[in-house]
């Protein structure tokens, strides 16, 4: 990908028979502060950078609209995804240039190369692992440091620096200081420190300088984070050091894991980018690395994906699995046993902090202007509080695909398992707000109800392992009656399929999971007019909303559809739709939420798990189904083990 770019500009809005109004296409212009104000990038504009603990988004004009340090739901020092004012740190050729970028060695270290009319230059970012952590320890201790290297690659290209934090969301300016040549940065409970050989001056809460890049030369850059209060300064490792230690230690988790499948390329990606979204210390994945990126531009539908679901957690499983990365899935299922607690008579809770926080309200940040002037900005995300009956399938399905691996179980684990079965008899009959998380009424959604069948259906054949015979017996009693209301209900004679919830005439793409959780097999005559009606009217150039009126195609949606196609045995057609939508990543092979139907346009948090995970599971899908109609056994990654009758 090579864009041209000028500074400071702003960029074009997608073609779309709508206007902008003017107000917000203003929100996406600089200010002119301090230095060259450079346009904050797309969504798809931005790679990602991961070190365990937190993400930093780097766009394609050299800038880091979005860094967390603490953690990935920590507040912001650098916000301007969110708001120009909330902070960015930009690094970029004087005049105009185009950039092109790449990963380094398939490691989340990302180098950008600037072409200029005088000469080419290269920025290389990463956030750091710490020294020497290899393989599975990578992430456990990240030092909390972003590093980027500046090198002259041919002629003498003139440079511009703009540091610009701003602590808790863009609120908070810091006075800069400089000592023994760092610049140091503190206001409330956060600290930065910034380390560099160049020059800088300051105004106004940030700090610009020039310098001529020429070919040969090198320039350093490592900002260090650490808790005001803590302690412990900021650690300052030469940024040199960072990128190398960095990409080694990528790079030997990568060594780890061979998917043998099909798609090879796309799925060690994807793996790559859900484990960089692995909150190291305790094994959680987040949904996403952003907050508050819109649905649709200009709405209103703008929340906080930085948290684990246990929806997610048991998908991400499952995609691991795939990819050939099943090593910690005791410590996976330990974490959300704990997370959980003892659970009593409320429902499953079905969403944590990384480290099992339950109470995430929710809340407006009032002072930002949204991404694209998307109101409002939201941090904490309310549907922790809703019951989602689904949860309960995903998180045995999860269990039973990865048993060998749970074998000794812990006996936390087991009382999890045996917990969430219970709660499955219990509660399949009443209304949820569903996988999509409604927050108008809770409805009997057929895919919460398929999905507390798939709970007891894998307690069943858990069998003496998390139940006594008698609690076996009301779980297969339990299971009988689920399908049977999901047979007679959930049908729609009217529109010819399996539709979004009993008594409904609306779709739903989530009944898509009917096939992959073994409740239907896809080539079953209502299943496969249910496959046919959702394509029809739901999907465009591949790409599948989720109900009629969803503003965008939902990634994953449409990688459930490969999955129907090819479960049906139709190979090629789930072949060509799986490439059109692995040509949709961005050039760094990244996916957001959602994508505009209309315009291409990547919309929603990102990077988002959901989508990857989507990927990695409907390659596993086409290569399991090609081995399966050439009566070969199916093929199973390396590492991972045969799990006769599993799902993922």
């Amino acid at each position: 990908m090579s864009i041209l770019l000028r500074q400071p500009a702003a960029f074009p809005w997608p073609a779309s028979g709508n206007a902008r109004p003017a107000a917000i296409r203003q929100a996406w212009r600089g200010r002119g502060r301090v230095g060259t104000t450079v346009r904050t990038g797309r969504i798809s504009e931005h790679g990602f950078l991961a070190d365990g603990r937190s993400a930093a988004l780097v766009d394609t004009g050299g800038a880091v609209n979005w860094w967390c340090p603490a953690r990935f739901d920590g507040p912001s020092v650098f916000g301007r995804l969110l708001d120009d004012d909330a902070g960015h740190w930009a690094i970029h050729p004087e005049g105009d240039f185009t950039s092109s970028r790449s990963y380094l060695d398939e490691a989340l270290v990302l180098r950008t190369v600037f072409t200029t009319a005088t000469g080419t230059v290269s920025v290389t970012d990463a956030l750091a692992l710490e020294p020497g952590a290899r393989g599975h320890d990578i992430g456990m201790r990240s030092p909390r440091v972003l590093a980027r290297v500046v090198q002259g690659l041919d002629g003498a290209v003139p440079m511009r620096v703009h540091y610009a934090p701003r602590f808790e969301y863009g609120r908070v300016g810091a006075y800069l200081t400089e000592h023994d040549g760092v610049i140091g940065a503190t206001a409330g409970a956060c600290r930065l420190e910034l380390r560099t050989d160049v020059p800088l001056t300051f105004a106004d809460g940030a700090a610009a300088g020039r310098f001529t890049a020429r070919a040969g030369s090198a320039h350093h850059f490592t900002l260090g984070y650490a808790p005001t209060y803590a302690g412990d300064a900021p650690v300052l490792p030469d940024a040199a050091d960072v990128v190398a230690g960095t990409v080694a230690g990528w790079r030997s988790w990568m060594d780890l894991h061979d998917y043998l499948g099909e798609y090879r390329d796309q799925v060690r990606r994807s793996a790559l980018v859900v484990q960089g979204m692995t909150y190291g210390p305790s094994g959680a994945v987040v949904a996403a690395a952003t907050t508050a990126l819109p649905e649709r531009l200009g709405g209103d539908r703008n929340y906080d994906y930085r948290f684990v679901w246990l929806r997610d957690f048991s998908l991400t499983l499952q995609a691991l699995w795939r990819a050939a990365c099943p090593d910690e899935a005791d410590r996976q299922f330990t974490w959300v046993a704990r997370a959980m607690g003892r659970l009593g008579d409320a429902p499953a809770p079905i969403m944590y902090g990384v480290e099992g926080e339950r109470d995430l309200t929710e809340h407006d940040l009032d002072h930002l202007a949204g991404y694209g002037g998307s109101r409002p900005v939201v941090v904490g995300n309310d549907a922790w509080r809703q019951r989602q009956n689904d949860v309960l399938g995903e998180v045995l399905d999860a269990a039973w695909l990865m048993r060998h691996y749970l074998d000794p179980m812990s006996s936390e684990v087991c009382h999890l398992l045996h917990t969430l079965a219970d709660q499955a008899v219990r509660d399949w009959h009443r209304p949820d707000s569903g996988m999509w998380e409604a927050r108008d009424a809770e409805r009997h959604y057929l895919s919460s109800k398929v999905q507390c069948w798939t709970a007891l259906d894998r307690a069943v054949r858990f069998g003496p392992r998390i139940g006594q015979p008698a609690d076996v017996a009301r779980w297969a009693a339990a299971r009988d009656e689920v399908r049977a209301a999901v047979l007679t209900q959930g049908w729609n004679e009217r529109v010819g399929a399996y539709t979004g919830a009993f008594d409904s005439d609306d779709l739903d793409a989530s009944v898509l999971i009917m096939p992959m959780v073994g409740f239907l097999p896809a080539a079953d005559p209502r299943m496969r007019a249910t496959v046919d009606v959702i394509e029809r009217r739901l999907s465009r150039d591949g790409l599948l909303r989720r109900w009629d009126g969803d503003p965008a195609g939902f990634v994953i949606c449409s990688f459930w559809l490969v999955g129907c196609l090819a479960e049906a045995g139709e190979l090629d057609r789930a072949r060509r739709l799986f490439e059109q939508l692995a040509a949709r990543t961005n050039d760094l092979g990244l996916y957001a939420e959602q994508i505009d139907q209309a315009t291409g346009e990547q919309l929603g948090n990102f990077p988002q798990a959901f989508s990857h995970i989507g990927l990695i599971n409907a390659a596993g899908r086409i290569t399991d189904a090609a081995a399966r109609f050439a009566h070969e056994r199916p093929a199973v990654p390396t590492g991972a083990a045969r799990t006769e009758g599993a799902t993922g």
